[in-house]
């Protein structure tokens, strides 16, 4: 499985590459640091999900799904923030997204994340 990582904050990516490598998923990871390049990224390697913040700069994480959404209407795009507000949630999920995590993040959480939006049981 292919996941786009996309978080400004590079202790962030790679606290949920950890996660996944000490998961059950096989994956590989594609990351973005701005929603500018997360969009990039996600037309150039098509990932099986994308965990994005919502917080970046350039682009925030709801426009960028936005976009990806209307390159791939199928994308699964789970948001993530330390800002759990409940608004933003309402945004994330009208933007298109599947699934909301907040931070810090469980490894439990992030793994039924993943397993809910690929229906993995």
């Amino acid at each position: 499985m292919k996941i786009l990582i996309s978080d400004d904050a590079m202790f962030v990516r790679m606290s949920l590459k950890k996660i996944l490598d000490e998961s059950d998923i096989e994956c590989t990871y594609v990351e973005a640091d701005t929603g500018v390049k997360a969009v990039e990224q996600y037309k150039l390697m098509k990932p099986d999900v994308v965990i994005m913040d919502i917080t970046m700069p350039e682009m925030d994480g709801i426009e960028a799904v936005r976009e990806i959404k209307a390159i791939d209407p199928d994308a699964k795009i789970i948001m993530c923030s330390s800002m759990g507000y409940q608004e933003k949630v309402v945004d994330a999920i009208n933007a298109g997204a599947a699934d909301f995590i907040v931070k810090p993040y469980e490894a439990a959480k992030v793994i039924a994340s993943i397993k809910k939006v690929m229906n993995i049981h």
